[in-house]
């Protein structure tokens, strides 16, 4: 079974399920900010590190994104928390509901994003989603926001789903509703 990253793909692939509990009812598309009207444009961050981010990233009710990498993109996973959440943190037997915009390292687009269908958390296994995106979250606690940037052998390598570059390195903002 090929792993998903896209949580939005993992829904699709599961909305043939019955429980009504795998996939969150889809919202008007007017019913949340997209997450390129953050106001501020997003800093520098370090050389091959975390990018900065835009908006007010510690405000978890908005999106934020990150913008373009600087430098070489790393070669291993990187994450940063920007808001620590509480209680018990996840684990990769978890199945996890979160929100969070996905950015390419090399221009800062964005190639998806679950606020862009509204504010419901999407929720899905922590095991079903590729290494980059599972070990990102791992560790997290419920009300964190993080940063993780994958390098493309964590995330699609040579083999993206249709609109996301062959070998990207991709940032996500994670925010970590809950656990279950």
């Amino acid at each position: 079974m090929r792993r998903l990253l896209l949580p939005a793909l993992l829904v699709v692939t599961l909305a043939g399920c019955t429980s009504a509990e795998t996939a969150a009812p889809a919202a008007s598309p007017s019913s949340a900010p997209a997450p390129s009207s953050v106001a501020a444009p997003a800093p520098a961050g370090p050389e091959g590190g975390v990018p900065g981010l835009t908006g007010d990233p510690a405000d978890l009710t908005v999106p934020t994104q990150a913008a373009a990498g600087t430098g070489a993109p790393p070669t291993e996973l990187l994450t940063e928390d920007v808001v620590v959440g509480e209680g018990a943190a996840a684990t990769q037997a978890d199945t996890v509901d979160v929100r969070y915009t996905g950015t390419l390292w090399t221009d800062g687009s964005v190639f998806d994003s679950s606020w862009s269908r509204g504010d419901a958390p999407i929720q899905f296994p922590l095991n079903r989603v590729v290494p980059g995106f599972s070990q990102g979250i791992e560790g997290m606690a419920p009300g964190g926001r993080r940063v993780i940037v994958m390098p493309p052998d964590l995330a699609y390598g040579d083999n993206p789903p249709p609109g996301l570059p062959a070998g990207a390195t991709l940032v996500f903002v994670v925010d970590l509703v809950g656990i279950s």
